[in-house]
């Protein structure tokens, strides 16, 4: 079964306004951001299953965000919710365990707090190896919020929270590959694929040898929809002629041992 790491879904009244708002410079959106027209497009293009990512820009939006993505059809998704500093600890956990989610998508361009604030630690902390983490890792906006989330940040929590089921988008470092290459390397995490607008922009080469050193066990399909065609994202994965063990892996296996994804 093909599973996709990254979509993003918002309620069909404000699809239209969050994506607007949550467009990243240089980047158009493929599609609608409706849960219903991913779950068409996912038959359509052979994907059986996807974790639908909430994202709150602030601690007001945590609960409804979490009691959307938890209100999808689980046969069909796996809600990943969200969290925000500016909640306590207990609160934020009360929000996931009350709509029955078991990870979470940080995204530090879009919420406004980097990857070392003191709260998310304690959150990391709280998670153990209950609550997998999903965290976008690069550059994409403007300005000071590009620093916000890096590859040498995410070797810090991986070294600090060795049980956390940790993600790490766009290979570990959008537009920040070079980084990520040297930062990541022979660290136990797991890299996802996404490159919006499309990871047919990457040098092939430049793919293949970071899937290779990092080990195709590690690595996970994310199309990060509807910034990107899902279609398109997996005809490049296998393009690169890793062999129909590792796509298989890529695609489908990894992503539901490590998340331990019921399907």
């Amino acid at each position: 079964m093909i599973i996709d790491a990254h979509t993003h879904v918002w309620p069909d009244a404000i699809a239209e306004k969050a994506l607007t708002a949550n467009r990243l410079p240089g980047l158009r959106a493929v599609s609608d951001g409706k849960a219903a027209t991913l779950a068409a497009e996912m038959a359509a293009r052979g994907i059986g299953h996807s974790m639908a990512l909430g994202v709150a820009g602030a601690a007001k939006h945590v609960d409804r965000t979490n009691e959307f993505v938890a209100s999808l059809d689980r046969a069909t998704f796996t809600p990943f919710g969200t969290v925000h500093v500016d909640l306590s600890v207990e609160e934020n956990l009360a929000s996931l365990r009350r709509h029955g989610i078991s990870g979470v998508k940080v995204h530090p361009l879009f919420q406004g707090f980097g990857l070392m604030h003191e709260r998310l630690w304690e959150l990391f902390e709280a998670f153990g190896d209950e609550i997998g983490v999903i965290v976008h890792v690069g550059a994409g906006g403007s300005g000071e919020v590009n620093s916000l989330s890096t590859p040498s940040m995410v070797r810090k929590i991986v070294q600090a929270f060795p049980r956390l089921r940790l993600v790490v988008c766009h290979f570990g470092g959008y537009h920040m590959l070079a980084e990520a290459e040297e930062e990541l390397r022979g660290l136990d995490v797991v890299l996802e694929t996404s490159w919006p607008p499309a990871l047919a922009n990457v040098d092939p080469e430049t793919v293949r040898r970071i899937i290779s050193r990092h080990g195709t066990e590690r690595v996970v399909f994310g199309s990060d929809w509807p910034m990107t065609d899902p279609a398109e994202e997996i005809a490049a994965i296998r393009a690169l002629g890793l062999g129909d063990d590792a796509e298989a892996a890529i695609l489908g296996a990894n992503l539901s041992r490590v998340m331990r994804l019921p399907v």
